[in-house]
């Protein structure tokens, strides 16, 4: 991929509905499925999809006639993902002098950042870097030494990159603490947490989680000058106040992208909704190489307990691979164990943000704090429900 190109927006056959809701459409392509790390709880991992696509198949051209037939006149902006996406730097840099237009993230294990050219950082709307809390946790799931040498990645390049750094964290051990988190706002310009999809939900367990949430929402609150750079607290306000926001860019479906506008690539150009489900045949959405894309077969379903959740007005049903794999396919031991357990902790976040009178706080706010709780861009590049 060499030449910049220019798409010119071509109308849809009559009758021939979107598969993607709205104007926006994240492109989240797998560079490989290749990764330098074994972290023990690694989602791709399923299904033995981990390690068995090593470099993308699909050629530039073919990139762009799907682009070209079913993205056109769309904000589209590109996720590099994986395995451990810069392993085929080549492809990244290929990808980004083609659509210069395009916004860029990467999501990474932050092992390779320093090796990225200078102008790549510039160019990145977002990095998004996995770690786990602190450096005992972190090295425990992802090997030892791997905090270090992260923390000592982002301090060659933090003065190069373009745009915002943000620490993705699997909350995955009952270790995880509320100085752990509040560390890493220190050193990342905003601090995602997502709770691992795994059964890690025991009673004691349930309670760690409970007891740093209600310390993360105090200090979230503490200061209305500066803001506390968490986007599930950050998301879950923005919901609570500005109900319509929790709506309007997924078309009223799920925050986490999978049923209106995220598309995931893979090496081979099969097309699924969720990066976490690339092991199921039946999620496949769309082929780049034959050209072709369906809508989501991850929706909303009538089993999904959604609808009389207290916290469906500004969840809008958190994460759509537990609530399928639990109600929609009966794993009764996964919505036990995974889905259940999780969103409990959900509600219970939204309950302690309710203590503190999120639409009292949001009137007082000075107009710059209330802007990035409004419209912080990265809400587009994460799930904001953890």
């Amino acid at each position: 991929m060499k030449t910049p190109i220019s798409f010119e927006p071509a109308l849809r056959q009559a009758g021939q509905p979107d598969p993607i809701f709205g104007g926006r459409v994240e492109l989240q392509l797998l560079t490989t499925l290749k990764c330098n790390l074994k972290c023990s709880y690694c989602s791709v991992a399923k299904g033995d999809v981990l390690g068995s696509q090593g470099h993308v198949s699909y050629t530039g051209e073919q990139l762009d006639a799907f682009i070209r037939k079913h993205l056109a006149g769309k904000d589209v902006y590109v996720t590099f993902y994986g395995g451990e996406p810069t392993l085929n730097r080549k492809f990244m840099e290929d990808a980004m002098r083609r659509y210069p237009h395009y916004r860029f993230q990467l999501q990474t294990n932050g092992t390779l950042l320093d090796d990225l050219p200078d102008w790549l950082l510039a160019r990145l709307s977002n990095i998004l870097v996995s770690i786990d809390g602190g450096e005992r946790v972190t090295d425990g799931y992802r090997g030892r030494g791997v905090y270090r040498q992260v923390m000592k990645n982002l301090g060659k390049v933090r003065g190069k990159l373009g745009g915002s750094l943000t620490a993705r964290v699997t909350w995955s051990s009952d270790e995880i603490s509320f100085e752990h988190l509040d560390e890493l706002t220190s050193v990342f310009d905003y601090v995602y947490f997502q709770f691992v999809a795994g059964e890690a939900y025991a009673a004691h367990a349930m309670d760690c989680r409970k007891r740093v949430l209600q310390q993360l929402v105090e200090r979230f609150f503490r200061d209305p000058e500066r803001l506390y750079p968490l986007i599930p607290i950050m998301g879950a306000v923005r919901n609570k106040v500005m109900p319509a926001r929790a709506a309007e860019l997924c078309g009223g479906k799920t925050q986490c992208r999978v049923s209106s506008h995220i598309l995931n690539v893979m090496p081979d150009g099969k097309i699924f909704p969720c990066p976490d489900m690339l092991y199921l045949p039946e999620m496949q959405m769309g082929d780049l190489v034959s050209n072709w894309l369906a809508a989501s077969p991850l929706q909303p379903h009538p089993d999904m307990p959604c609808a009389s959740c207290e916290a469906h007005s500004w969840c809008r049903g958190n994460c759509m691979k537990n609530l399928y794999l639990g109600y929609v396919r009966k794993d009764e031991r996964w919505r036990e164990s995974v889905t259940d357990p999780i969103c409990d902790l959900v509600r219970f976040m939204g309950r302690e943000i309710d203590r503190y009178d999120p639409m009292r706080w949001f009137g007082k706010l000075a107009l710059p704090v209330r802007k990035q709780i409004a419209d912080c861009e990265v809400y587009e590049y994460v799930e904001i429900m953890p």
